[in-house]
């Protein structure tokens, strides 16, 4: 079997291995997969599967630091940040426990029409089929909770396919499944060696439903491929506005930018990266925000005093470079950061005012990067906000419900944050790219509903 080597994305070190997924592995897995599905009396019965992620829970409860650990030394997100992410994932396998308990179907009318006099019809939920979940690689734990955990309480047999940077997780996801009492064909790793082999994968006719978490260019593709009759959601990326008033608490909203900024090294789907700041308070802002942001402690991932982690690859730091000095050169003020720092880091930057047309100002940079504009008018500032073909999650800071309701209505976004940054997120509301952002609801509920097909039974009862 042909292993791939892991390596932290900060030392460059091997940290693990996992199997690799040749053709033959994947067809395997989805004829497995596709044969318990298609084998009704092979169904797991709902107590089961709330048995299993209950046992799943307990394990990563036991295991929470290693699985932190292992996060960050795979992924990069600071030690504890990453304890954060698997308390949320453990979190995460509770709430899919509650939306299944409480799992039901619905009482249509009928009698309504002569036609339906007589007549009795309600559904019930059955899992939709195969799910194939290819993952990313910024949350290494609590995204394959988001795709996994939720197939199995759907009750829906999974191929799990992480980013390959960040396998490690996934791979320990797996293993506590099985390790739960978990079949091995109700949840498969997968990991092909080429992205033709996953394509194929995904777009199998035997798959019923594709959630994928990365990027747009990536996910539409695939969406395009699908096999007729397969479902999908897609979570892609935003450049994530946040509206600054001038009767804003700014204590409160620099603690907040560098939070959301900054966390993760900005490589967050929601991630503050744009901030309208009324003119009054613009400038005082950025060089809070600046000086916040040279206070951080950028570095090993695993020590728990590092604030900043490295970026994922070497050329995402060579990419984010380029931006940055794009945008000073077509007129940004550069406040702080705007270097590569050793071991793949790139210093928290931050820019005030940068061009419209720049792609810091247009394009999702992933990366540990605020840009800070000012406006007269916040009609003005919301229009420049929805001027890119982007939209996830927004936020605005105020006192003033006239504003707070001004940025609600007028902001492309399917959720705005008030006195509160862009990436904020509980795993049981939705979330939900727009435009070209994404597809489809997430949240656990969301995810689960999505996973599965509500079954209309219509008896004629005075029969």
């Amino acid at each position: 079997m042909n292993m791939l080597e892991v390596r932290s994305p900060y030392s460059d070190e091997v940290i693990g291995e996992v199997p690799l997924t040749d053709a033959d592995g994947i067809e395997h897995a989805l004829q497995l997969a596709h044969g318990v599905y298609r084998d009704k009396s092979a169904w797991l019965p709902l107590h089961e599967r709330v048995a299993v992620l209950e046992k799943l829970a307990g394990l990563m409860a036991d295991r929470r630091e290693q699985l932190a650990l292992q996060a960050a030394q795979e992924g990069g997100k600071p030690l504890k940040d990453s304890l954060v992410e698997t308390d949320r994932a453990i979190d995460g396998v509770k709430i899919c426990i509650e939306v299944i308990r409480h799992d039901h179907g619905a009482v249509i009318p009928m009698g309504t029409t002569a036609a339906s006099a007589g007549h009795r019809a309600f559904t019930q939920r059955e899992p939709i089929g195969v799910v194939a979940a290819v993952s990313a690689f910024n949350h290494p734990l609590n995204l394959i909770v988001h795709q996994v955990a939720t197939a199995v309480a759907a009750g829906c047999p999974v191929l799990v396919k992480p980013a390959s940077s960040t396998p490690l997780s996934a791979w320990s996801v797996d293993q506590m499944l099985h390790e739960a009492g978990l079949p091995e064909a109700w949840c498969q790793f997968v990991l092909p060696p080429d992205n033709d082999l996953v394509e194929r994968m995904v777009t199998d006719e035997r798959v019923a439903f594709l959630t994928f978490i990365g990027s747009e260019k990536v996910g539409w593709m695939l969406r395009s491929k699908l096999a007729p009759g397969t479902r999908c959601a897609l979570e892609h990326g935003g450049v994530a506005p946040l509206f600054v008033a001038a009767d804003a608490d700014l204590d409160a909203v620099v603690a907040a930018i560098t939070k959301g900024g900054y966390y993760h090294a900005g490589q967050v789907c929601v991630s503050v990266q744009r901030v309208y700041a009324e003119q009054s308070v613009a400038q005082q802002l950025a060089e809070r925000i600046a000086d916040s942001a040279k206070q951080l402690q950028v570095g090993d991932p695993a020590d728990a005093s590092t604030d900043v982690g490295p970026l994922i690859r070497p050329g995402e730091v060579e990419r984010v470079h380029a931006w940055v000095q794009e945008a000073v050169k077509q007129g940004a003020d550069l406040r702080c950061g705007g270097e590569a720092l050793p071991h793949q880091c790139y210093a928290p930057t931050l820019l005030y005012n940068p061009p419209a047309d720049a792609r810091v100002s247009r394009e999702e940079i992933f990366g540990p990067v605020v840009c800070v504009y000012p406006y007269a008018d916040l009609d003005d500032a919301i229009a420049q906000a929805n001027s890119v073909p982007y939209a996830f999650q927004a936020a605005v800071y105020t006192d003033s419900l006239h504003i707070a309701e001004q940025v609600f209505a007028g902001v492309d976004a399917a959720a705005v944050m008030v006195n509160q940054h862009t990436a904020f997120r509980v795993d049981g509301m939705p979330f939900a790219g727009l435009k070209r952002s994404g597809y489809g609801i997430g949240g656990m509920p969301y995810t689960i509903a999505d996973m599965q097909i509500e079954k209309m039974l219509v008896w004629n009862a005075g029969a």
